[in-house]
């Protein structure tokens, strides 16, 4: 009789759903070496091939898609069982990454309802650029990251699609002036694409504070010595929408992206997915299937 290792089966569910080895090894806390050996073995006890290692990334075969639906399934229930029966309170950790820019209003109400719902599961919040935390996720350093980009790649689910907005002090008329002095963050994905528009617009600028320090930047701006660009909703108080009739060029959309939704962990990972998906889309994360 050949029995399955529920271990090895979230091992190979776990890289299924995060597209390989490196970052399962990450979310698992375990080394890449371990999660192969792991999925080697499951391939020897069943005796065919699990996953097609021939493209540059690892895929599934036919018989991996019909592995996986059942692992689902038995890590879900090993899972349930044991919690069930040890009527134990979920601890522990889950790293969170957000971009600086839209950590307001939306992360702190996902906080509270999270702390609420696990109270015994610390939530460790990473706030950088798009770029690091992207990085990150892909060595197994965050569990859940959001993005702000002007796609979405392979794993990840765009939330919401919003408009990018110039702001100012409220009141303020640094937009009038040219050339037209700037404030952006030394990482800023937005800086790119602002430039390149006022560029075909004509319109001379000059970056007159380069930083990695958001206070520093909304300081500028509310002194209305700089102007500067958020997406739609995540404006401070201290600052405005500047209402230019078309004195200042129109700016892109940017998506909201999660990525590791899509990796099966367990009632805490899924739960705060579902927050953060409510809290940006307005809408439950439904289930995701691995493309």
């Amino acid at each position: 009789m050949r029995n399955l290792d529920i271990t090895v089966l979230r091992s190979f569910v776990a890289v299924a759903d995060s597209g390989g080895v490196t970052r399962a090894a990450g979310f698992l806390h375990l080394t890449q070496s371990a999660v192969s050996m792991q999925l080697k073995r499951l391939e020897e006890l069943l005796d065919v091939d699990l996953l097609d290692r021939t493209g540059r990334t690892i895929a599934l075969t036919a018989a991996g898609e019909q592995l996986l639906v059942y692992a689902r399934r038995m890590v879900a229930l090993n899972d349930e069982v044991v919690g069930r029966l040890t009527d134990r309170p979920f601890e522990g950790e889950i790293v969170l990454g957000v971009p600086h820019d839209i950590v307001y209003p939306a992360i702190p109400q996902v906080l509270k309802q999270f702390n609420a719902a696990f109270p015994g599961v610390r939530v460790r919040l990473v706030s950088s650029y798009t770029r690091a935390l992207k990085e990150m996720f892909a060595r197994g350093d965050c569990d859940l990251i959001l993005t702000t980009e002007k796609a979405v790649d392979p794993g990840g689910d765009t939330l919401s699609r919003k408009p990018l907005l110039w702001v100012g002090a409220p009141g303020g008329a640094a937009w009038r002036q040219r050339p037209l002095r700037l404030a952006f963050g030394s990482s800023c994905t937005f800086r790119p694409h602002v430039v390149e528009a006022l560029d075909e617009a004509g319109i001379p600028w000059d970056i007159i504070v380069e930083t990695e320090s958001d206070r520093t930047i909304e300081a500028t701006v509310s002194a209305d010595l700089a102007v500067h660009t958020m997406i739609e909703g995540t404006e401070p108080p201290h600052l405005e929408r500047i209402e230019h009739a078309g004195a200042l060029p129109p700016l892109s959309h940017q998506l909201i992206n999660l990525y590791g939704a899509r990796v099966t962990q367990n009632d805490v990972h899924e739960t705060l997915a579902r927050f953060l998906c409510r809290a940006f889309s307005g809408e439950e994360a439904r289930p995701l299937k691995i493309a």
